[in-house]
């Protein structure tokens, strides 16, 4: 890919961030680049090509990134919400996808398509760090709209707030043992878990003998 491309990408992907889909058009992204409209066309021919690109690479870092923070630590919890924290306190302050993500039933199928796929992305790599599906999709959920409602009311504070009670929720359910499962892994015994058994009658008069 041309530098010219990367350039147009970049400026598009600032724009999604803060306007999403409709925050952008071809001539403020070649005045943002310093080029000729023309030459944005030459790269990408509709603007639903260039904003399907940018969240396809997106999608791409993203799925890196996360890789690479797994490496150093296996919670997959802590590592996501740190990387939307990241994300929070980045200059755009939002998730591309998040943004599109929130008008995708009026979005150009093409682009859709790269946005699913961001998500998708999200949900099978919490699911391979051990969570089950549902638990997946709550953290993902609280994630993302955490970071919208953190935006909205200008605190971040707000997405620490919510993600630090999910993380407090998981250690409370891992640490609570199964039912019939005593914490030291022993199973319980039903009606005579702290009871003696009392002696047969049989062996009472066999003792007395």
């Amino acid at each position: 890919m041309s530098d010219a491309a990367v350039a147009i990408m970049d400026a598009a992907e600032r724009r999604i961030r803060l306007g999403g889909f409709n925050g952008f058009s071809f001539r403020e992204i070649a005045a943002d680049v310093g080029i000729k409209s023309s030459s944005v066309h030459y790269h990408f021919p509709t603007k639903e090509n260039l904003a399907a690109a940018v969240i396809h690479r997106y999608t791409d870092e993203v799925a890196e990134l996360i890789e690479q923070e797994l490496a150093k630590d296996p919670d997959p919890i802590r590592v996501w919400t740190r990387a939307f924290r990241g994300t929070l306190h980045s200059a755009e302050r939002m998730c591309p996808c998040t943004v599109l993500g929130a008008a995708s039933l009026d979005l150009p199928r093409e682009v859709a398509v790269e946005v699913k796929r961001f998500f998708q992305m999200c949900l099978d790599k919490l699911i391979a760090g051990g969570l089950p599906s549902n638990s997946a999709a709550e953290v993902l959920s609280t994630i993302t709209g955490a970071m919208v409602v953190a935006n909205a009311l200008g605190d971040m504070t707000t997405y620490d707030r919510a993600t630090r009670d999910l993380i407090r929720l998981r250690d409370a359910t891992a640490s609570k043992p199964a039912d019939g499962v005593t914490e030291t892994g022993g199973t319980r015994r039903a009606g005579s878990q702290r009871r003696q058994q009392k002696p047969s009658r049989r062996r009472t008069q066999e003792s007395r003998k």
